[in-house]
């Protein structure tokens, strides 16, 4: 296992959080010049081939004979249920709606890592979780008006699920296979397969090649989604997946403030309410235990 020191830890979750953070109301806008499976596709499918091109250098680290389970699985939870779930998703429920229910990830990460990891499963941690969860709920509590949609409610369960599983997968059996080449594969597998369903289902004209898109088709092909997920990857191999699961909290919070500043979208008491659980949260997340002495 990879071991990182707290201060380069805090760099990568910083530039993580941002990255993530950023691409919420990237993506918002530019879905609106694009259809959202052949955009989900396309980014991903790009940034794959991009990543594989870095990457050509180290072919002999791919190993696909012995370690293509982990590709295909990793491809699966990773891309195709988190990321095409999730852009299918949005056009049937309310954005805030969907995120709190995404959300869930990290208190599904925490459940499932102490199941399938043996981690350290302490009231202070679920408590944590819970905290965070709460945080996520009210900071998006302003867009939880407007129609409710079973399928959209099925397809964020989904999403959060496949995000968590793929997570601890990644955590149990990463180690197996190179960092790069794991990204790089899971986004040209996923990728294609999204990019096929989506000539299938939709129509490639009505796709407007103007700014808006394009900048969003580049943020996700470079930093949304192949450098991110290399970061994220790589955090949850070097550390325990439930206390890097609990910063991804800081996700909505960021989009919501960058909403706000270029979005004209309105700070409200609920954001604020919001940051003080989420910070709570992943303190309480982080926090050792103090070990009893003995005399």
């Amino acid at each position: 296992m990879v071991e990182l020191s707290r201060t380069k830890s805090f760099v990568l979750i910083s530039t993580l959080v941002v990255m993530w953070g950023v691409s919420w109301p990237i993506y918002k806008i530019a879905l609106n010049y694009t259809p959202p499976i052949l955009f989900a596709g396309m980014r991903t499918l790009i940034g794959g081939l991009l990543l594989a091109i870095v990457t050509l250098p180290k072919y002999k680290q791919i190993r696909f004979k012995e370690t293509w389970k982990v590709y295909l699985l990793s491809a699966l939870f990773n891309s195709i249920l988190f990321i095409g779930l999730q852009t299918v998703g949005l056009r049937y429920l309310p954005e805030g709606l969907f995120t709190v229910i995404v959300y869930l990830q990290p208190v599904v990460v925490g459940l499932l890592a102490w199941l399938w990891l043996r981690e350290q499963l302490t009231v202070m941690k679920i408590l944590g979780l819970i905290l965070g969860f709460s945080g996520v709920g009210i900071v998006s509590i302003t867009s939880l008006s407007g129609h409710v949609s079973v399928l959209g409610i099925v397809l964020a369960l989904a999403t959060a699920v496949g995000w968590a599983i793929g997570t601890v997968y990644i955590k149990k059996e990463g180690s197996h296979v190179d960092a790069l080449w794991l990204v790089a594969f899971q986004c040209i597998f996923g990728g294609l397969v999204m990019t096929v369903i989506g000539f299938g289902t939709e129509s490639w004209s009505s796709i407007v090649w103007n700014a808006p898109y394009l900048s969003g088709l580049a943020y996700g092909a470079v930093f949304g989604i192949p450098i991110s997920w290399v970061i994220y990857f790589t955090l949850v191999r070097a550390g325990d997946a439930s206390t890097v699961a609990a910063y991804t909290f800081l996700v909505p919070l960021i989009a919501i403030l960058i909403g706000a500043l270029f979005l004209h979208e309105r700070i409200t008491i609920y954001l604020l309410a919001g940051l003080v659980l989420i910070v709570a949260s992943i303190y309480l997340v982080n926090r050792t235990p103090k070990l009893h002495k003995t005399t």
